[in-house]
C-alpha cells in the first residue's frame, strides 16, 4: 500500500517538472462569496474573457497542494506547478479555469505549505462538487453565449466531474480521465489480485493482504468523519467521502462523456475502469466514448519497455484528441 501512495505522489511531482511550466501571474483571480464560505477560482485566457466562446474547467486530483510553488533565490526563480497543461496550446477561444481547494493557497512563494485542519474538514466529494457547480454558474454569466462548457476531471477529480454532471445543467461535455468506475475501496482489492496475476505475491500473501485491507476499511467506515486518523496519506473522512462508485453518477449523465485510462495506470487499475463501458452497454446508453491508451500511466506518460527508452509525456496529445472530439459532439 505504501508503494501505491508513493506512485500517486510521484506522478504529482513528475507532472510538475515534465510540462511547460505556466506562470501563475497569467491567471486572473475570482471569488464567490457565500454566507459562510468563499470559493476562489483562477482563469487563464489568451483573449479577453468577453471574446471567449467556451469554458474549460479542470478538476485536479487528491491532496492539498498549491497549484504553484515558487522559489526565489538571489536572481533566480524556480516554479513548480501541478497544472499538467501547456497553456499556450489551449484553444484560444476557451477560458481555462482551475479552482483552489478549501484553505489551500493558489501559489506559495519561498514557503513550505502544510495542510490545515480547515482543509481536512472540507475534504469531501460533495464539497468539491458544490465548489465547481458554483464556479460554472458564476463564470458562465461572464460569457454571453458560451458554445461549450467542458469539464475534465482527473484521478480524484474524475469522481468530482462524474457527480458534477448530475448537478450542473450548463455542462456540455465531460472528460473522465484516469478514474475508477468502482468504489475506490475496491480498487485496492483489485491491486492485490493484480500482484498475484503478475507473480509478485502468492495466494497466501494475497489472502493476508485482503484481510488486512478489509479490516482497515471496516475501521474507516466505523469512523467516517475522523480527520485525525490517516490511511495512505488521506484522512478516514476523505476515504469515506470518496467511496461512492463513479459509474453510478456517470450513468445519470446524458451529455457526451470521454473516459480515458492508461493500461499502465499504477493508481487506478484498468480493471476498475472497464465496468464503465460494460454498464453503459447494459443500460443502452450511447453518450460514452471510451478510450484505452496502451502503455500510458496515470498521468498519460508512456512507460518505457526497456532501460534505453525514455518516457514520453502524452497528456497534451490526449487533450488534443479530446478537444477534437468535443468539436464533433
Amino acid at each position: 500500500m505504501r508503494k501505491i501512495l508513493f506512485v500517486i505522489l510521484f506522478f504529482l511531482f513528475q507532472w510538475s517538472f515534465s510540462q511547460s511550466i505556466p506562470s501563475y501571474e497569467h491567471f486572473k483571480h475570482h471569488s464567490i462569496f457565500k454566507k459562510n464560505d468563499t470559493i476562489n477560482y483562477y482563469v487563464y485566457s489568451q483573449n479577453e474573457i468577453s471574446n471567449t466562446t467556451g469554458i474549460l474547467l479542470f478538476i485536479q486530483g487528491s491532496g492539498a497542494f498549491p497549484m504553484f510553488n515558487v522559489t526565489k533565490e538571489n536572481k533566480s526563480t524556480s516554479v513548480v506547478s501541478t497544472i499538467p497543461f501547456d497553456l499556450e496550446k489551449l484553444p484560444k477561444d476557451y477560458a481555462f479555469i482551475v479552482v483552489a481547494k478549501k484553505c489551500v493557497p493558489f501559489v506559495t512563494i519561498n514557503q513550505d505549505y502544510h495542510p490545515s485542519k480547515c482543509f481536512y474538514e472540507n475534504e469531501s466529494l460533495n464539497y468539491r462538487v458544490w465548489q465547481y457547480d458554483n464556479v460554472l454558474n458564476d463564470f458562465s454569466k461572464k460569457i454571453k453565449t458560451p458554445k461549450n462548457i467542458v469539464a475534465i476531471g482527473h484521478s480524484e477529480g474524475s469522481d468530482v466531474v462524474a457527480k458534477l454532471g448530475t448537478v450542473n445543467k450548463k455542462l456540455t461535455h465531460i472528460g473522465f480521465w484516469s478514474g475508477s468506475g468502482n468504489s475506490q475501496y475496491n480498487d485496492f482489492a483489485l491491486m492485490i489480485r493484480k500482484e498475484v496475476s503478475e507473480k509478485k505475491i502468492d495466494e497466501k500473501m494475497a489472502t493476508m493482504k485482503l484481510d488486512s485491507l478489509y479490516q482497515k476499511l471496516n475501521d474507516i467506515e466505523a469512523h467516517p468523519n475522523d480527520i485525525n486518523q490517516f490511511w495512505m496519506g488521506n484522512t478516514y473522512k476523505r476515504w469515506h467521502e470518496f467511496s461512492e462508485p463513479a459509474v453510478e453518477n456517470l450513468l445519470k449523465v446524458n451529455i457526451p462523456i470521454f473516459a480515458a485510462i492508461g493500461t499502465q495506470d499504477q493508481a487506478v487499475p484498468i480493471e476498475s475502469s472497464l465496468i464503465i463501458k460494460s454498464e453503459f452497454i447494459r443500460k443502452h446508453k450511447k453518450n460514452l466514448t471510451y478510450r484505452i491508451y496502451p502503455d500510458y500511466d496515470h498521468g498519460f506518460e508512456t512507460v518505457p519497455s526497456n532501460p534505453d527508452e525514455e518516457p514520453k509525456d502524452m497528456w497534451m496529445s490526449v487533450f488534443d484528441e479530446f478537444m477534437n472530439w468535443v468539436e464533433k459532439k
